[in-house]
């Protein structure tokens, strides 16, 4: 099997070099965003799209004019990129998996991808891209398989990373030892399994709160276009940095853990963009990060050998007692422990539906045909009127 990975690096380039990547950001950023412009205006003249060929064609015409020579600078490949990255964003949009292209702004994340001729050189430390000298890079881990592509980034913060994205050729095993567990998401605690353990949510955006509040107002104060403003949005977004680096690493660490000691992994298909929409939830919801973990734990188990499944949003995980099938039609979301009437056990909700998962995913997957058993990734079964998995 071959799987694409990516080694993200620390990169200090020196005032040249950031000037000129200062350049190429902005340069693939007005490539982009000019295309996106005339496909927008040619798709309302004509009720038909421009192809990313047709853009190519165009960009070349673009860089002869005289006020775009400055293009010509810039890596030509990047500018390239540029463009099927744009198409890309198209295709998702029509295929309904993305919203509309948007627009990219200078005061977000800016990027540009290098497709080929770089060089690095771990003994020394450094990275070499076309119109670059060599750029000091902090290689903190080796690189496995053949490098493809880098990617060069620049945070709000001033930071700049490269990501090597790299082909590795595994041979994947179904894993024979450890257990099989269903997992159950929630806000107070951010997983509770089908063993018995509870992992509290951290909570990082709600602690740093009252800090980045603080920080916020005092942005606020600034005058738009001065140095002293943009020394403040610096401040806050170090904050946000910081917190979304807390998350990644809890989210990393506890996903790489559950894969490692597990067989077989069950998880709810979450509907975390809906429940977004109760302005109650949405802050606590986003702060858990649940489409992130399940993204995570979907391609760990890929690459180990486990198998991953997940059942319908619809199944009552929470409202069915797992030791006797009784289903409290009356639960609701305050209630986290409930009697039942079937069996007459005091029922943990969380822990209850962790279990109600696990055998769920069990039935689903052992009467699933062979390309969904485990090891191949797992599928969502529809459920009948009663909650019961149609088999």
């Amino acid at each position: 099997m071959i799987i694409n990975k990516a080694f993200k690096f620390r990169i200090y380039p020196n005032e040249t070099q950031k000037a000129l990547l200062a350049q190429h950001f902005g340069s693939c950023r007005f490539v982009y965003n000019a295309f996106l412009r005339e496909r927008i205006d040619f798709y309302a003249a004509n009720k038909s799209g421009l192809t990313y060929a047709d853009t190519s064609r165009m960009m070349t015409d673009m860089k002869k004019c005289p006020d775009r020579e400055w293009l010509k600078n810039v890596n030509s490949q990047s500018l390239q990129q540029s463009l099927r990255r744009l198409d890309v964003a198209y295709n998702n949009f029509f295929n309904k998996r993305a919203k509309f292209p948007a627009f990219k702004s200078k005061h977000d994340k800016q990027s540009f991808l290098v497709p080929q001729h770089f060089e690095i050189d771990i003994e020394q430390g450094f990275l070499t891209i076309p119109k670059f000298t060599p750029i000091k890079t902090v290689f903190h881990r080796p690189i496995e398989g053949a490098m493809k592509s880098v990617n060069i980034s620049m945070t709000k913060t001033g930071k700049y990373f490269a990501a090597i994205l790299c082909e590795i050729e595994k041979e994947i095993k179904q894993k024979q030892s450890g257990g099989e567990i269903g997992i159950d998401l929630g806000l107070k605690s951010f997983v509770v399994t089908s063993a018995g353990e509870e992992i509290p949510a951290p909570k990082y955006l709600r602690d740093s709160q009252e800090k980045l509040a603080l920080l916020q107002r005092r942005l606020s104060r600034k005058v738009k276009r001065g140095s002293n403003r943009n020394k403040a949005r610096i401040k806050v977004a170090r904050i946000h940095e910081k917190i979304t680096n807390q998350r990644s690493d809890f989210l990393h660490k506890l996903s790489y853990r559950l894969v490692r000691e597990n067989q077989s992994i069950f998880a709810e298909d979450l509907n975390v963009k809906g429940i977004m929409a109760n302005h109650h939830l949405a802050k606590s919801v986003s702060d858990a990060g649940w489409g992130e973990f399940i993204r995570q734990i979907k391609y760990k188990s890929e690459w180990n050998g486990v198998h991953f499944g997940q059942i319908d949003r619809f199944f009552p995980s929470s409202k069915k007692c797992h030791a006797c099938g009784w289903i409290n039609q009356s639960l609701t979301l305050s209630d986290r422990e409930w009697t039942c009437q079937g069996c007459g056990r005091v029922v943990d909700r969380d822990r209850n539906a962790a279990k109600n998962i696990l055998q769920f995913g069990q039935v689903g997957r052992d009467a699933a045909e062979p390309s969904k058993r485990p090891g191949r990734g797992g599928a969502v079964m529809p459920l009948d009127e009663l909650g019961s998995p149609r088999l």
